[in-house]
């Protein structure tokens, strides 16, 4: 499972997906421009003591990661869609990508990959839901239907 973080600015929250790929297997992959320097205290500390567990990239495009995995399934989380994300099926090798907390994807991306698009369903006066959490739905919902990793405590 790819974990693609496009533009992050929160470092405590990229730090929780980053212990969350380290508890999960998931490569985690970040373009920038980052909001935050990779030497944070903040992101350090969501972290915690995981970060040697943790397949991290960097990449100056969400482009480049399109290219670098041109046969992986991708999945653009939006709220900009009406598919659910539980409504598809994850192989192991999906990319699921996530945009900046403020912005979510740009419109340009997402209109390019429109039949990509699925949503975490919320009520209607809900903007949305915070980045860390909604990779955490979506990650555990494909490993779900993986069977989950061979070995993992569950």
């Amino acid at each position: 499972m790819h974990i693609v973080l496009v533009e992050p600015e929160i470092p405590g929250n990229t730090g929780n997906i980053a212990r969350l790929c380290a508890a999960t297997g998931a490569h985690l992959h970040l373009v920038r421009p980052l909001g935050f320097s990779v030497d944070d205290k903040y992101l350090k500390r969501a972290g915690l003591d995981y970060w040697y567990l943790v397949d991290i990239h960097y990449y100056d495009s969400v482009y480049e990661v399109l290219e670098k995995y041109p046969n992986n399934p991708r999945f653009l989380l939006t709220t900009k869609t009406t598919k659910s994300y539980a409504s598809v099926q994850y192989s192991e090798d999906s990319l699921l990508i996530f945009g900046r907390e403020t912005k979510g994807l740009p419109e340009e991306f997402r209109q390019k990959y429109a039949a990509d698009c699925v949503r975490i369903p919320m009520i209607g006066e809900a903007r949305s839901l915070n980045l860390s959490n909604s990779v955490a739905i979506v990650l555990y919902e494909a490993l779900r239907q993986q069977g989950f990793q061979e070995g993992a405590t569950i």
